[in-house]
């Protein structure tokens, strides 16, 4: 049976949420409160609905790790939208795999590491905010690309890409940190897209159309 790790101690709560949602979850059950004080049933109802709302979507659950070797897990949950190789990526500077996950507003958006490794390069681009669904999303929404080098030397590009309504790109990683395969290190708030680009000889363990798992499902294989 392939072992599994906690990539951090697990949280002894029963519904984890993520650090950036705690002002927009207070905000929102305060006037839901102020409502219900003052009498009005149904804002106060609909104005409670929105606090649970925005709580599920900022949910960030404890998640074991595979530790296959050389596995690469996806660094979001969600469909995958992507997955071969180009002949040509500007983001990773040459031939690559591509895999892209796109994430729906009803999927966790807490994103990890693929891999364990050292950051090299992080490269954030300012630009639109088309439906992070599309292809051409990766080249011209605003993004945050995170380089990743493994203690092998393998070289991996995760980049986060905001959507259509996606309008906040979270990245906790800056040039030289250390990172565990499957650790969290940031989000892309109310929907959005991640590519990750793996070196031309990766082994590809998923298809188009797969649903995937931050940090439990595997994406592929290094050499």
């Amino acid at each position: 049976m392939e072992p599994f790790v906690w990539p951090e101690p697990p949280r002894q709560v029963a519904f984890p949420i993520a650090r950036p949602g705690y002002g927009l979850i207070g905000a929102a059950a305060f006037v839901a409160l102020v409502l219900a004080l003052i009498g009005w049933a149904w804002p106060a109802v609909v104005a409670l609905a929105t606090t649970l709302a925005i709580a599920g979507f900022f949910r960030d659950p404890d998640r074991v790790i595979p530790q296959a070797a050389h596995g690469v897990v996806s660094p979001a949950d969600g469909k995958v939208v992507a997955a071969g190789p180009m002949d040509h990526s500007p983001v990773y500077g040459g031939p690559c795999v591509r895999v892209s996950v796109f994430m729906s507003v009803f999927n966790v958006h807490v994103n990890r590491a693929p891999i364990a490794g050292r950051v090299t390069r992080v490269d954030y681009h300012p630009g639109k905010f088309i439906a992070a669904n599309l292809d051409k999303s990766s080249d011209v929404n605003e993004r945050n690309a995170v380089t990743l080098e493994s203690a092998d030397g393998e070289r991996i590009v995760v980049v986060q890409i905001a959507g259509l309504i996606a309008r906040r790109i979270i990245c906790g990683l800056s040039v030289g940190h250390e990172v565990g395969r499957g650790q969290r290190y940031g989000m892309i708030c109310f929907g959005s897209r991640l590519d990750v680009f793996l070196p031309p000889g990766a082994r590809l363990d998923c298809q188009v159309g797969d649903r995937v798992q931050a940090g439990t499902s595997i994406l592929g294989y290094l050499k």
